[in-house]
């Protein structure tokens, strides 16, 4: 039988082992998807076919395999292949990026490597290496741009600042996106105004807001000139006419702008050309940062040195990005705005100067950040007592200053009641109830309707004469107190419900008794957040010969950052007295004559004290009411005080509970007119009530030439 009809009969293919193996051989490197190329030993190409489409096979017969692709890293590279001739195994997927010759640009390669064994076998010297390789150069572009945008969808939005989104979206593109990223937004959108309808007008001030560079460019940045492309964050300039930055405003849409030496546009931008020029930028992107029409700013992009030039597939998530920046810009703005209006009204509707109290020091520390409803306060109460009040409406935005707002308005008005610091309290929340009911009955589209009020309060009277604080607190931190000797006084403040809470428990005040020259803190709760953050504060009053200022200072310089960022306010006070020589008490007795020595009593002191004659008339005429009216209607003890500040104070205590009323006699009446003489003679008056009876009490203003001598005598 011929070998025709032998292989006719088996079905064997024709012709011997060597021309089935050349024929294979033939077929994978003329019709293989993938780049084949067999190395000999000295790991030289003696054998390829198309490796990468577009290249010619012959230029890289007989290169090393390195060289022919130049890669970045050919002794790694080499290394690898040599391990696999070695009879270490294959490498299969290895990642190397290198230059071809006809190709621009850096090319990204997937390398598997595979040992040729001769006829002995493992063990004998290997023939060569088989070498598959895949460009994936596109594949790797593609994946690099869907992890730049998940970077920006990661990183833009999670900032309610527009200077920390425009960094985020900068570092978000930079490295694996651009060699060089730049913001720019309009510098009247970051003064709070509404960013303006395109397209924008030549000239308009844009301000860098944030720009980027990779590692590579950063010290060519970092010697830039003026004008260069060093980070110049905060740099306004203005948008030059007839550049791909002013026609991407005009129509809003995005360019893609090669960087050569024949584009006209520069010439109007020199400072633009700089910057191309010392960076090496050979490729742009500009994108404007557009929401519903209205023009934020510029996103400028750049490659620089050997990197691929931007294509199209770059200008689409480019833009993708831009949109997803140009939202969270927007968003950072309008907090921005809302927060810049709510400090504003903050700012306002709190103690514009501190008030110089009878016998008390105070200074405060506000600092500005989230929280916009905090408050302090300082109220001069009669008798030289003195208010400390320190709240907080918790919660950010307008809605939270003008809670805030409200509440220390009812309580500097119920602080001129003269009621003790837990019926302040109580009442305060009666307040807070009814706005809170307010809130709730909103139409359910109004966004306040769902959003819940909290607040919190502490309340402090500090009395000069008996030297004590009394203090009631709402939800809110108690004061810290330190003795005149650097040691903390303890003081157990049962803590009352907040202010917008549902909780009906009653407010309890405890009292404590201080030497002179103590100091309390009166602190919002973010100041005593963290780790021993009262015993920190607690140490800083103790340090001798600072002023309340600079211990209110000490105090801030010591805070962690997280504190500082969301805002709170201190209230320091220094405890003292009232001069003797600035004080005249009288014991009078329930006796019809009484009002006569009275009136004798005080122009004697008020002589003394260099007041004038009207002051000395007006004052007889109101001590002789007071006096009068506790005769005929209290009880003993009858105690007659005058205090020289710069007001004047008279007080009239007995031991009745009842309190007089004003009242308008009519023209036949022979009486009822005393407190109404007396309200028009004082600036201020009313009654305080206490365990031992009540006090009627006055206050006078004094010329300025009287108040000034008094200031001297004090």
């Amino acid at each position: 039988m011929s070998d025709a009809e032998t292989a006719a009969g088996t079905g064997a293919p024709r012709g011997g082992p060597d021309q089935l193996d050349e024929a294979l051989l033939a077929t994978l490197f003329t019709q293989s998807a993938v780049g084949l190329g067999v190395l000999d030993p000295q790991l030289r190409l003696v054998r390829a076919n198309s490796l990468v489409e577009g290249e010619d096979v012959g230029e890289y017969i007989g290169h090393r395999f390195t060289e022919a692709f130049r890669l970045d890293d050919p002794d790694g590279t080499e290394q690898l292949m040599k391990r696999v001739l070695a009879g270490e195994g294959p490498a299969r997927d290895h990642l190397v990026r290198g230059r071809l010759r006809r190709i621009p640009g850096d090319r990204e390669f997937l390398v598997s490597v595979y040992r040729l064994d001769g006829p002995g076998g493992p063990e004998a010297p290997a023939l060569g290496l088989l070498v598959a390789v895949v460009d994936v150069t596109e594949r790797q572009r593609a994946r690099a741009r869907n992890a730049a945008l998940a970077a920006v969808r990661d990183a833009v939005g999670g900032s309610l600042d527009v200077a920390a989104t425009c960094r985020s979206f900068a570092d978000a593109l930079v490295p694996g996106f651009a060699d060089l990223a730049v913001v720019e937004v309009v510098d009247d959108v970051l003064r709070g105004a509404d960013p303006p309808v395109g397209p924008l007008p030549p000239g308009t001030p844009l301000r860098r807001a944030a720009s980027g560079r990779c590692d590579a460019f950063r010290d060519t940045a970092e010697g830039a000139g003026e004008g260069g492309a060093r980070d110049r964050s905060g740099v306004t300039r203005r948008l030059a006419a007839r550049t791909p930055y002013a026609l991407a405003t005009t129509d809003l849409r995005a360019r893609l702008v090669p960087l050569g030496p024949g584009n006209p546009w520069p010439a109007t931008d020199p400072d633009g050309a700089r910057a191309v020029a010392e960076t090496g930028a050979h490729s742009l992107i500009v994108v404007p940062l557009t929401l519903r029409g209205a023009v934020l700013g510029l996103v400028s992009l750049y490659r620089c040195g050997a990197a691929e030039p931007f294509d199209e597939d770059d200008v689409s998530l480019a833009v993708s990005a831009a949109t997803r920046a140009a939202l969270g810009i927007d968003n950072a703005r309008r907090y921005e705005r809302e927060h810049i209006i709510a400090s504003t009204v903050q700012r306002r509707l709190l103690p514009q100067a501190e008030r110089q109290q009878a016998a008390v020091d105070t200074a405060h520390v506000l600092l500005p950040g989230r929280d916009s409803g905090c408050w302090f306060d300082t109220i001069a109460l009669s008798g030289a007592r003195t208010a400390l009040v320190v709240g907080g409406v918790a919660g950010e935005g307008l809605q939270s200053a003008i809670a805030m707002g409200q509440l220390r308005t009812v309580i500097q008005a119920l602080a001129g009641l003269d009621l003790e610091p837990e019926e302040v309290l109580a009442r305060l929340k009666d307040t807070a109830d009814r706005l809170a009911d307010e809130r709730a009955a909103l139409p359910p589209a109004d966004a306040l309707q769902g959003e819940p009020m909290s607040a919190g309060c502490v309340y402090g009277v500090y009395d000069p004469f008996t030297r004590t604080c009394t203090v009631a607190r709402a939800g809110h931190p108690a004061p810290l107190i330190v003795g005149p000797d650097g040691r903390a006084v303890a003081l157990d403040v049962p803590e009352g419900p907040g202010l917008f809470s549902t909780d009906s428990a009653l407010f309890a005040p405890a009292t404590v008794t201080l030497e002179v020259g103590s100091l309390l803190a009166f602190c919002t709760a973010e100041l005593l957040s963290g780790d021993r953050a009262a015993e920190r504060i607690t140490e800083t009053l103790a340090r001798p010969g600072r002023s309340l200022q600079q211990l209110g200072d000490d105090i801030v310089y010591a805070l962690p950052d997280d504190t500082r960022s969301a805002g709170a306010a201190l209230l320091l006070a220094r405890t003292g007295t009232v001069s003797d020589h600035l004080v005249a008490t009288w014991d009078l007795a329930q006796d019809p004559t009484t009002p006569a020595t009275a009136r004798v009593l005080v122009r004697d002191r008020l002589q003394g004290w260099g007041l004038g004659e009207d002051t000395v008339e007006a004052t007889e005429l109101i001590v002789s009411e007071l006096v009068t009216n506790a005769v005929r209607y209290g009880t003993p003890p009858l105690r007659l005080r005058l205090l020289l500040d710069s007001t004047l104070t008279c007080e009239v205590h007995d031991g009745s509970p009842a309190s007089p009323h004003l009242r308008h006699a009519r023209t036949v009446d022979e009486g009822g007119r005393g407190l109404f003489i007396v309200s028009r003679l004082a600036s201020h008056w009313g009654a305080r009530h206490g365990p031992d009876g009540k006090v009627l009490w006055t206050e006078q203003d004094l010329p300025d030439d009287e108040r000034n001598g008094a200031g001297g005598e004090r």
